[in-house]
């Protein structure tokens, strides 16, 4: 089921089957995707990594992810769109900008707790229940729900991650997000400590203790991500690539990515994504 608002906004509500895989790999423009698995059949690849799902594991994918399906089982599958519900615009309401979408490199999952499964159940039926409605307050309603379900999202996120500190989660947060941004031309941690109007040494402290990777980890494997989708998913040449990711001769940005998985920007490319 879904809904097309006057001004774009777009909102879909589906469960899928092995035969609806393209609507995994097809991603709408400025679309965000939320996949609730159901059973313990689910394969996808994402930026060419295979990833292995279980029952009730969450998956947030942005546009920007690319995405192949290897086996799905049943999934529950929300999508929808910037005009429908920004999360940018509304990340003081929701908090998932560079959590649940726009982190700089990793793929964001949740399990959901057994105590919490009935809630997601219920924001399930109430979605299904409003798309059936066909009045003027049918759009508002539901991002309304769905604002809702965002931050259910979030909260489990942060309790598996092990976030207690709300201040330093929002630095965090930011700092995922900036990389997301500016990873091709700002490669050094004080160029974000900067952004941040925070040390260097601040920054690092607090990934320390929140994080097991460093903020230059993070940089680093945000231009990883992206080397790998280009290599995987363009037929750009290789400098081309390596320019667009910060490294202006082909030397530099081969070392960088060899030393990162072991293998050459091309051997990466013919043996991996068949290129």
């Amino acid at each position: 089921m879904k809904i097309n608002g006057p001004l774009g906004e777009f909102f879909e509500l589906s469960i899928l089957e092995a035969k609806d895989s393209k609507n995994i790999e097809s991603p709408i423009d400025s679309g965000l995707s939320i996949l609730w698995f159901q059973d313990n059949q689910s394969e996808i690849k994402v930026d060419g990594i295979i990833y292995h799902f279980l029952k009730n594991d969450i998956l947030f994918l942005t546009e920007f992810h690319k995405v192949e399906v290897a086996k799905i089982g049943l999934i529950k599958f929300i999508q929808f769109n910037r005009s429908f519900f920004c999360i940018i615009n509304h990340d003081q309401d929701v908090g998932c900008k560079g959590l649940l979408f726009f982190g700089a490199s990793n793929v964001s999952r949740i399990k959901i707790p057994l105590k919490e499964i009935r809630k997601f159940e219920s924001f399930w039926k109430m979605f299904l229940l409003e798309l059936e409605e066909n009045d003027k307050f049918q759009i508002d309603m539901i991002q309304t729900m769905l604002k809702r379900y965002i931050i259910l999202c979030t909260r489990v996120y942060k309790l598996q991650k092990e976030f207690i500190n709300e201040s330093e989660t929002d630095l965090i947060r930011e700092f995922n997000f900036l990389v997301e941004q500016h990873f091709s031309s700002k490669h050094k941690v004080s160029d974000y400590a900067s952004l941040l109007n925070k040390s260097p040494k601040t920054l690092s402290n607090i990934f320390r203790k929140q994080s097991v990777k460093t903020p230059l980890q993070f940089i680093q494997d945000r231009k990883m991500l992206e080397a790998r989708r280009l290599l995987g998913y363009s037929d750009l040449q290789i400098q081309e690539i390596g320019y667009r990711v910060g490294y202006d001769d082909i030397q530099s940005f081969s070392r960088f990515f060899k030393n990162q998985t072991g293998h050459s920007p091309l051997s990466y490319r013919l043996n991996v994504s068949g290129k």
